[in-house]
């Protein structure tokens, strides 16, 4: 059987609720690529998340949620001290703005036990991961992290890696780079997004994008341009673009990027070619954004696997 695992970091949600109130809910990037890829990929797959929580209420909570989503539970862990992170969406305007409260978030520690990290990684066939997976990490767990899905890669699984760049998650900028190309050498396929490499990098196209990438040993690269066109190449199929569908209104842009990473990862592991693929997730992208919230079940209704 085919079992892809997602890695990082699912967080409490507070956003607001008619009446002043807050409405409390769970998300996270990579979580949300996990959500997605469970509603694309067949029922034969399994489909894990992999993570630390707490051991209060509210990981316990957490933790359900994750199973009712029909996502495996069998790489979370439990720390015994720490709980989960939190953040909560403000409107003003209707612009959203979020704070964090990511202090006491027992994700911070999952790359701190090697042994553990090798049972999560164990038989897993696709294994994906994120810029913000990394940043969350102090930087010798990072590098633990990293030699395990090295490790995972070399035994064969298949590795991505969405760079997701949130600047004031890590040390310094250097730090940054270093942590992001890091992460890039330990992945079969990366998915950056050309806005923030350009602000980092010296890239100044998205095919200087692919090549810095490829140089570095991805097989694989595909870099978003917000709605021009996206850049794709792989070591098989070489290059292609895909120009993403026009939206009109954008309702919520959260979960764009990991449900892109979703509808390339799950089309390209069931056979698409390296532009179907790129329009699979373009076209998933871009209706995901016309609904609120990092999650869209309504876009799934009588489809669920």
């Amino acid at each position: 059987m085919s079992r892809f695992l997602a890695l990082g970091e699912i967080m409490v949600e507070l956003a607001p609720a008619p009446g002043g109130l807050m409405r409390q809910g769970f998300a996270g990037d990579t979580f949300n690529t996990a959500w997605y890829a469970r509603r694309l990929l067949p029922a034969d797959w399994g489909v894990s998340y992999g993570t630390v929580i707490g051991e209060d209420a509210i990981s316990d909570a957490m933790a359900a949620f994750i199973a009712d989503e029909d996502i495996g539970t069998d790489a979370l862990a439990r720390h015994p001290e720490r709980t989960v992170g939190l953040y909560m969406i403000s409107l003003k305007d209707g612009e959203r703005s979020f704070s964090y409260w990511r202090g006491q978030s027992a994700a911070k520690t999952l790359g701190d036990d090697p042994a553990r990290l090798a049972r999560m990684l164990e038989g897993r066939s696709h294994i994906h991961f994120s810029g913000i997976t990394l940043a969350i990490l102090a930087p010798e767990a990072r590098r633990t992290f990293c030699a395990a899905l090295a490790e995972a890669r070399e035994a064969g699984a298949r590795v991505s890696f969405d760079t997701n760049l949130r600047p004031r998650l890590w040390e310094s900028a250097d730090a940054m780079r270093d942590g992001l190309t890091l992460g890039a050498s330990v992945a079969d396929t990366v998915l950056p997004s050309f806005d923030e490499e350009e602000s980092i990098f010296p890239d100044a196209t998205p095919q200087d994008t692919v090549t810095r990438y490829a140089d570095g040993g991805a097989t694989c690269v595909v870099v978003k341009n917000g709605g021009a066109a996206v850049t794709a190449w792989s070591v098989q199929e070489g290059h292609v673009t895909v120009t993403p569908p026009k939206v009109e209104t954008v309702t919520d842009s959260t979960a764009a990027g990991d449900s892109f990473a979703a509808g390339f990862l799950a089309a390209h592991a069931l056979g698409a070619s390296l532009k179907e693929a790129t329009r699979e997730a373009a076209s998933l992208a871009s209706r995901v954004i016309q609904h609120p919230g990092a999650l869209a079940p309504q876009l799934f209704k009588g489809d669920r696997t």
